[in-house]
Formats: structure tokens, sequence, C-alpha cells
């Protein structure tokens, strides 16, 4: 498991319940931000996939496991394979070192869990 413990989809069943409990108490913000993530993965010159390994690589350098788990599962609906997350983590890897080293394990754990659960 990675460092907090939790699988892939334990981990996106809590984001996801956490975002809806923001989104109650914040409302117009929490769809304010939607709206600008939904634009923001909308296939234009990068398709869906692209920016997804893009988010995903910014994810690891970030060092957040809630946006790793979010964006390999938003990644892998848009149809990535293991070869297009293992060459984002490469690049993540190469722009954040060691520490982004740790993290993209984290990612590919992630990602094997969440591929299996598809397959």
């Amino acid at each position: 498991m990675s460092a907090n413990e939790s699988s892939a989809s334990d981990r996106l069943q809590r984001f996801e319940s956490n975002l809806q409990n923001l989104a109650a108490a914040q409302p117009a913000v929490m769809e304010a931000f939607w709206r600008l993530h939904k634009q923001t993965t909308a296939t234009g010159a990068l398709d869906r996939k692209t920016k997804e390994l893009i988010a995903l690589a910014i994810s690891v350098v970030m060092r957040c496991d809630d946006c790793i788990a979010h964006h390999v599962n938003d990644a892998i609906q848009a149809g990535a394979t293991r070869d297009d997350f293992c060459d984002a983590l490469a690049v993540a890897t190469l722009m954040g070192g060691g520490v982004g080293l740790v993290y993209a394990t984290h990612a590919i754990e992630t990602v094997d869990q969440l591929l299996d659960q598809t397959s």
C-alpha cells in the first residue's frame, strides 16, 4: 500500500464523499471549479487522455495521493493504458526528482489497482 495505507478505490471514494460535503457547504465555488475542470479536460488541441496524464504527472510532483487516484481513474476512463501511465510517470519523475519518484510509485500502484478493477 501507499503511504496512506488505503486502496486506490478507498481513496477515490473518500475523496468523492469529501467533495460532496464541500459542494454542499460551498455550492457556487464547487460549481465554478467543476465547470473549469470540465472545460480544461475537454478535447481541444490535446485529447482528454493526454490532459489527464498531464494532470497525473502534476499530481505526482505536487505529492497529492487523492489527486493521483482521481486522475488515474479519469485517464483510464479516457482510454489510457499502463504504457501511457508509465511514460507520464517517467516525465513526473524527471520533473519531481527523488520525491517525485516516490509518488510515481504511489501512482503506478494506483494504476495497477484500478486497471485490475476494469478488466
